[in-house]
């Protein structure tokens, strides 16, 4: 979704007919200074959400960026300082923030999986398992904490899982029929064994996911494989086991936490008015 269209319906969630508080509380041409501070050690990122917020209900506000994004920042640190109306700022205030903290959280844990797994060579990958909606968003923020991208959707890359194997009628069959019809697009096959690792290799397949499997089947795998294929290890690796996961000769951790469990990151708005 583009942002402004995702800003836009975020505003119409949560102002609807009209900010009634503000409304009734707050003077129509009354100014405000408002400063954004992180409360908790982490990532910023979001920035870009945050300020469409405001401007859309203030295209006159203007906006200073405190402290630069994808940089690990401790609690305390100022981020954002912005000026505009004060019912503006007011009504914006929890959805600016409700997409700055959410962002900032999915940043701050792909970093700390990023330097979980740093010396080893590899690479920390997100998953489709993102708020529908904020796909975009998320990935960017994603980025921003050092971990990699993996398939935007179901269209730019062919991953063909144990559920595609049975209905195909096996991964030869699969791998066959996913090269006939997208011969362009890059292709992974989900293996959950040596047998069927040597089976989707047998079958031209490029790229493997490793599903579910512990450190030492992995580092068996990745030994047999050697350089016949691209790894990506998955299922189940958390924070404390990511380390035990990042084997020689794997390449890719692929880790649906980094969108789907990320806790928010720390952050308030307060304001002061202007004369």
């Amino acid at each position: 979704m583009e942002l402004q269209e995702l800003v836009r319906a975020a505003l119409a969630e949560d102002v609807g007919s009209g900010d009634a508080t503000t409304l009734a509380t707050v003077d129509a041409g009354a100014r405000a200074r408002a400063t954004v501070t992180q409360k908790a050690p982490g990532v910023l990122f979001g920035l870009d959400a945050a300020e469409a917020t405001f401007r859309q209900l203030d295209d006159g506000a203007t906006f200073e960026r405190l402290s630069p994004e994808g940089a690990w920042q401790e609690a305390g640190t100022q981020v954002l300082r912005l000026e505009g109306s004060a019912r503006a700022l007011l009504t914006g205030e929890r959805v600016a923030l409700n997409l700055l903290q959410r962002l900032s959280g999915v940043a701050t844990l792909t970093a700390r999986y990023v330097e979980a797994v740093q010396g080893t060579g590899v690479q920390i990958l997100d998953t489709r398992k993102t708020t529908p909606g904020l796909r975009t968003l998320e990935k960017a923020a994603v980025r921003a904490g050092g971990g990699t991208n993996h398939r935007t959707g179901l269209y730019d890359a062919i991953l063909i899982k144990e559920n595609h194997i049975a209905a195909a009628g096996g991964v030869q069959a699969a791998i066959q029929r996913a090269r006939a019809a997208y011969p362009d697009l890059p292709l992974e096959v989900e293996c959950r064994s040596e047998a069927e690792v040597d089976e989707a290799l047998g079958a031209g397949a490029p790229r493997l996911l490793l599903d579910n499997m512990p450190p030492a089947q992995l580092t068996a795998i990745c030994a047999h494989v050697g350089d016949r294929a691209v790894l990506e290890a998955s299922g189940g690796i958390t924070l404390e086991t990511v380390r035990d996961h990042a084997v020689e000769g794997l390449d890719f951790i692929s880790v649906g936490a980094l969108t789907h469990s990320a806790p928010a990151l720390d952050l308030s708005l307060i304001l002061e008015s202007l004369p």
